[in-house]
């Protein structure tokens, strides 16, 4: 895996473009107080994005691998960090709303585990830093 950052120079404050391996262009920026200007996410929201991504995606793919009928998946996270440098995450919390017809609880909630456990990278190496807890919510499909 592969990706290149490129700032965009002075014009541009403090903003910068991600170009990842697979060929995707992401936009970066920092806060206007730190010579940002809003044209993008802060890189800390990416990465919690990108934590968010990892673990909605693992839960999707192992509800369909056993075959649950499963139709939405959202996670919501919530991220505090330390108050001085480097400003690690300290604490995130993962809400998903996940969505379909006659989910059970158990499996939904195994889903979440084995991702936090055992496959979503992301929040793996992130717990090295962060307590990271989670909730989740069935939406029963009409």
């Amino acid at each position: 895996m592969e990706c290149t950052v490129r700032w965009m120079g002075n014009d541009a404050g403090m903003s910068f473009v991600a170009e990842t391996g697979s060929g995707h262009a992401v936009v970066m920026d920092g806060a206007p107080e730190a010579g940002g200007r809003n044209l993008g996410p802060r890189p800390m929201e990416m990465v919690l994005a990108g934590t968010g991504g990892c673990s909605a995606f693992d839960v999707v793919l192992i509800l369909k691998k056993g075959r649950h009928a499963v139709s939405s998946c959202d996670v919501t996270l919530k991220a505090e960090r330390a108050d001085s440098d480097p400003k690690v995450f300290t604490h995130i919390h993962l809400h998903y709303r996940v969505k379909g017809k006659q989910l059970k609880p158990d499996a939904v909630a195994r889903a979440i585990a084995l991702s936090k456990e055992k496959y979503c990278s992301a929040s793996i190496m992130l717990a090295e830093t962060a307590s990271i807890t989670h909730d989740f919510e069935i939406i029963e499909e009409a």
